[in-house]
């Protein structure tokens, strides 16, 4: 389960988004990254786990 594209978009300072590897497969994954980045450019801290991390 992942939450809202609009609700990734409106992370900001203090937010921490996890991006996990199974995400890639998603056929919105592009739409998700871009939502990451804007989280980013808002000050979330997105972070993109690795295959051993999930």
């Amino acid at each position: 389960m992942a939450p809202a594209l609009g609700d990734i978009r409106a992370a900001g300072p203090g937010d921490l988004i996890y991006i996990r590897p199974d995400a890639t497969s998603r056929k919105d994954f592009p739409k998700l990254w871009e939502a990451a980045g804007i989280a980013l450019t808002r000050g979330a801290q997105v972070i993109v786990m690795r295959r051993e991390e999930s």
